[in-house]
């Protein structure tokens, strides 16, 4: 991905605050022109900076309360294919290939306990698959977040200096 500048980060950190700013009320707050505003929301996504706008949908408003991390163990050959198929469960939100013991972590969103039996034997089902091992998530302290990392880019911009 291309570095962004100053005007990307201030631009993105307004965005951050309040995603239902206009392209006018960006242009107003950040002392740029609405054509301005409108090229660099382009360029963004182009190099997508975005994501998409389901990531922000609570699935406990849809009835699914509990989120789970299983660790999946798998038959490495076999590891494509199951993407495939762990892609059909519309429970699992995502599914990270990890080094270290476990092969795969899949975050999955359950009604209650009893779903989350039938989740974890849907996954054990694909072929491909040895073992699972699963956390139940009991609290989220720190939730998701980026600003603090457009604060750094931020201010390794104004200092000139690279990341660390």
């Amino acid at each position: 991905m291309q570095a962004l500048d100053n005007t990307d980060l201030r631009l993105l950190s307004a965005l951050v605050r309040d995603s239902r700013h206009t392209v006018v009320a960006l242009a107003q707050k950040l002392g740029l022109s609405r054509n301005t505003v409108q090229a660099r929301m382009a360029s963004l996504e182009r190099k997508h900076a975005f994501l998409p706008f389901g990531r922000r949908i609570n699935p406990s408003t849809l009835g699914y309360p509990l989120t789970t991390f299983i660790s999946v163990h798998v038959q490495q050959q076999k590891l494509q294919q199951l993407a495939g198929s762990l892609a059909e469960i519309p429970e699992i939100l995502e599914a990270h290939g990890l080094t270290g013991e476990a092969d795969l972590l899949v975050r999955v969103v359950s009604k209650d306990a009893e779903d989350l039996f039938r989740i974890n034997s849907l996954i054990l089902a694909c072929e491909g698959v040895e073992r699972t091992d699963t956390s139940l998530a009991m609290n989220e302290f720190v939730p998701f977040r980026i600003e603090p990392l457009l604060e750094q880019a931020a201010e390794t911009i104004r200092s000139g200096s690279t990341p660390e």
